[in-house]
Formats: structure tokens, sequence, C-alpha cells
């Protein structure tokens, strides 16, 4: 990679970070929890890349289908950035909807709670990417390059950032979604968040233990 394109690399997280600390309704928490997504997949790729060669033959196989996973879940991860940002601006156009009259304030929280899912729906598929990204870590530890090991933890640990951090975003937009199986099935599909962190620790935890062995 030349400087230019490492500069422009560096722009593109400039910007992002300049847009996420204006006053502006996005980017916001949901989009930084694809961020996190996006980092996390792209860290065991990087890991998959260096467990190359006559050393790591016998896993070529599983190595192969761990970075071929991890690229397409970085992919995706840029689309849930973009994805999450749009969403949000759908929650802000509905609750700027006219509420004067009750057909105006029926039609507005109609409008404010169907775009309640769509934004919750995001943030929920970045907890789904990072579960993903925890499953690769944990099966491509064991055979990683243990020079690049580090870096299986830094991708457990930003997959748990991912889900913990869409968590939070789903849970915000329960509240404004009318329908209760709806809030339901958000909610249920949390309950993994806890113990996805729990696996991303200890991921963590071995990668330290062989570092200080």
């Amino acid at each position: 990679m030349t400087t230019t394109e490492n500069a422009l690399r560096v722009d593109g997280v400039a910007a992002f970070l300049d847009a996420l600390a204006a006053k502006v309704p996005a980017p916001g928490g949901g989009a930084t929890a694809a961020l996190h997504l996006g980092q996390a997949a792209a860290l065991v790729s990087m890991v998959a890349r260096y467990t190359v060669g006559a050393r790591y033959a016998e896993h070529e196989a599983l190595v192969t289908a761990v970075c071929a996973d991890a690229d397409a879940v970085r992919g995706s991860a840029l689309q849930l950035i973009d994805d999450d940002m749009a969403a949000f601006s759908g929650v802000i156009s509905a609750y700027k909807m006219p509420k004067g009259t009750a057909a105006e304030s029926e039609s507005r929280s109609a409008a404010i709670s169907t775009a309640s899912v769509r934004a919750a729906e995001v943030p929920a598929r970045v907890a789904d990417g990072a579960a993903t990204v925890v499953d690769l870590a944990e099966k491509l530890l064991p055979v990683a390059n243990p020079n690049v090991i580090s870096d299986v933890a830094a991708a457990a640990d930003a997959a748990r950032a991912a889900a913990t951090t869409a968590r939070v975003n789903v849970e915000i937009n329960l509240s404004s979604i009318a329908d209760a199986s709806t809030r339901a099935s958000f909610v249920a599909r949390m309950e993994g968040v806890d113990a996805l962190a729990a696996r991303a620790d200890a991921i963590t935890d071995l990668v330290r233990k062989q570092l200080t062995a």
C-alpha cells in the first residue's frame, strides 16, 4: 500500500470520526457498532492471511474458509454502517410528521413504529455478525500464526464491542415499536449477547495467557 493510499484511508477514518462527533443525528452508536464489527472481521481476515505456507499446510482449508467468511462479514459491516444511518434518518423524519389532528397523530405514530423496527433491525444484524466473528476467531486461534495471535484477541474484543453496542441500539428503539410480538422478537435476539461477550472474553484471556506464558 502506498503512502497516498494510507493517507486516503486515514482521511476516511477522520471524516467518519468528525461526523460522529458532530451535532447531527447520524452516524451514531448504531453505525459505531457496525464499524466495530467491520474491524473485528478485518482483524480475523488479517490473521488468516498470515497463517499460510508450509508450516500451516494442514490447516489450509480451515484458514481459507475462515478468511472468506470474515471478508464477507467485513463487507456486510460496511453496508450496515450506511443502513444504520439511513434507518435513523427515517426515524427522525417520522418524528417530524404533523400531529395536529387525530388522523395525523395516528399516521405519525404508525410511521414512528415502522421506522423504529427498521432502526432496531440494523443493530440486531450487527449482533448476528458479531456472533459469526467470534465463531471464526474461536476456530482460527488454535492454528493461527503465533506472531499475530494478539490480533485474534483484538478481533474478539472488537466483536464484543459490536455486540454490546448493537444491543443498546436495539433496546433504545423498543419503546417506539407498537407491536408487542415484534418487540419480544428483538428482545429474544439480544438474549445471547452476554454469552457472546463471555466467549469473546475467553478468547482474549486465552491469548493473554499464551503471550505471558
